[in-house]
């Protein structure tokens, strides 16, 4: 029998969900607030709703007969998609009562110190807060809207008096109006996304998040992404163990399970969020890495458990091939000349890329793209891939009408020989 799907979110990753979909025979109903996301043009049938209104797409689910409903990518449209299933009364892999352990950063938090999971010491902060409260910790601290998400009021400061000035900004994005206070960790960074099956974790990948400073309060920009990470077998197992020890407290027995965290030679992996969702921008490169694709497994999850089993079963996140993300940041402006970054997109070395302006267009802070343009690369040598990235970050330029150039400088990292 035909099956009816429901996807929350009709951007760019979207489209090949959308498209593998009504591959296997699938009608697809996709919905969420913008009326020409590209993923709508290609769906069976589209609903133009605001995807915190989960009772209005509670109702379209029943009115479509929907068989099944998925998401991923964004912790909005993650919650989102947990409380309209809810609702409708369709399959999740978690439930509404779930959702502060991954979406709330302070319930977050508390749970980890509770596992003795090592996290950065925070404080969470009230409007009008006592500066006292901020003595535990050690500056610099890096500030976090407790529901907010695409680094919107982080930033990095250095007293309790530079707190208190920017506390306005840090939730001024926010629907609640308090903000964590963390100590900054200086280590590196990693990305991991993972598939929970019957309570088990499968790691799909760990990545090198690699960043560069911008120079002000804000925190150092995210500007390339690698799996597999260089050191991978330092923080596999550890991280493994982490995982497993939170779902067992949450109860999360499938789904998608993402982690961000810090570590460095001599120190302990320290946790710095947990979703329950595949990070958006780079679920790609796992494909390109190892063949594993995350809309396979989404769809496997909802309609095909046997080939889902086998996936995980026969998956290996110390891959052999690696890829790489390359993000570019832009400061605030009006775009004049981009023809650098249309011209690398054409390069050989270029697998796909997005350039998310026009020119002529205005570049705002947290505008409406996330980034100015991003490049993904692969090669059976992570030699290849540094290559790759430097000459494309000595390459890259986009300017303003003044000839000024509207992007961070990005910078590649060094890793220590272990």
């Amino acid at each position: 029998m035909k099956k009816t799907l429901m996807i929350l979110g009709s951007l760019q990753e979207f489209v090949r969900l959308t498209a593998m979909a009504k591959d296997r025979g699938c009608t697809v109903v996709v919905s969420d607030g913008y009326p020409d996301g590209p993923a709508k043009k290609i769906a069976d049938k589209k609903y133009d709703v605001d995807i915190l209104e989960t009772v209005s797409i509670a109702k379209y689910c029943r009115q479509e007969k929907v068989d099944a409903i998925i998401t991923s990518f964004s912790d909005v449209l993650f919650e989102s998609m947990v409380k309209s299933a809810d609702l409708a009364g369709l399959k999740c892999y978690l439930k509404p009562e779930q959702l502060p352990f991954y979406r709330d950063k302070s319930v977050m938090k508390d749970l980890l110190h509770r596992l003795n999971i090592p996290t950065p010491r925070h404080v969470r902060l009230e409007p009008g807060f006592d500066e006292a409260q901020l003595e535990q910790l050690r500056f610099p601290v890096v500030t976090k809207p407790v529901d907010m998400y695409g680094s919107r009021g982080l930033y990095v400061l250095n007293s309790p008096q530079e707190v208190r000035r920017y506390f306005g900004k840090a939730c001024s994005t926010s629907r609640t109006k308090a903000v964590l206070v963390e100590e900054y960790n200086p280590g590196y960074e990693f990305n991991l996304m993972s598939w929970v099956l019957d309570g088990e974790v499968y790691i799909l990948g760990i990545a090198d998040r690699e960043k560069s400073p911008t120079g002000n309060r804000d925190i150092p920009i995210s500007t390339r992404n690698v799996y597999p990470s260089r050191l991978i077998h330092q923080v596999y197992e550890p991280a493994k163990k982490i995982l497993e020890a939170y779902i067992s407290a949450t109860g999360q027995k499938d789904g998608a399970l993402s982690m961000q965290f810090f570590w460095a030679p001599g120190q302990e992996l320290e946790v710095c969020e947990i979703a329950g969702r595949f990070l958006g921008y780079e679920h790609e490169l796992i494909e390109y890495s190892s063949g594993l694709s995350i809309e396979k497994l989404l769809l496997d999850y909802l309609f095909d458990q046997d080939a889902l089993r086998r996936t995980l079963k026969n998956h290996t996140p110390f891959m052999k091939n690696h890829s790489a993300v390359l993000y570019f940041h832009g400061k605030p402006g009006m775009i004049a000349n981009q023809q650098a970054a249309n011209e690398i997109a054409e390069w050989p070395e270029v697998l796909n890329s997005q350039i998310f302006y026009e020119e002529g267009d205005p570049v705002g802070i947290h505008g409406p793209q996330p980034y100015m343009a991003r490049y993904c690369i692969s090669g059976k040598e992570r030699a290849y891939i540094d290559n790759v990235t430097k000459k494309i970050f000595d390459a890259m330029s986009i300017k303003d009408f003044q000839g000024r150039e509207l992007l961070y400088k990005n910078q590649m990292t060094s890793y220590p020989e272990l």
